[in-house]
């Protein structure tokens, strides 16, 4: 699945031209991707215990994320994610989310936490809530409504 969302994002994050059957392809994968990452992205809140930090299904999270980024910074596919129910909604509560549970146990979702001297720690959630706001942006960008919700 990782791998999956790995080649998507590269496709996504082409600079090349897409003519307007591959943009409606994309369009029909950022509605599942999605759906997939606002059913899904609790499943991160699991990578602050120790045991659960190689967790296939946060990992698979993290990567719905990156490519919900790319996806969003494409002017011709951040209209129809900006204009999907919850998407927005989902974002601000799992960083509040993020937000608590690094407060509570080791912050593993922050890159200035991460940090143990001279080495860093190479945690899959280091920059996840970064990509939070980053997705949270994108969704607000040029759009009145979206803005006003937050």
């Amino acid at each position: 699945r990782v791998t999956l969302l790995e080649l998507i994002m590269t496709k996504v994050s082409e600079n090349n031209p897409v003519t307007s059957e591959e943009m409606n392809v994309f369009v029909r994968h950022a509605d599942f991707i999605a759906g997939c990452f606002q059913e899904k992205c609790e499943a991160v809140l699991k990578l602050t215990s120790a045991a659960d930090a190689e967790d296939e299904k946060a990992l698979v999270t993290i990567r719905l994320l990156d490519v919900l980024c790319e996806m969003t910074s494409n002017n011709g596919q951040l209209e129809h994610l900006q204009a999907l129910p919850g998407l927005l909604e989902t974002a601000i509560d799992t960083l509040r989310l993020t937000h608590l549970a690094g407060k509570q146990a080791v912050n593993i979702f922050t890159a200035t936490h991460a940090m143990t001297g001279q080495e860093e720690i190479s945690h899959p959630a280091v920059g996840f809530k970064s990509h939070l706001i980053r997705l949270i942006g994108n969704l607000c960008y040029k759009n009145k409504e979206n803005q006003d919700k937050v």
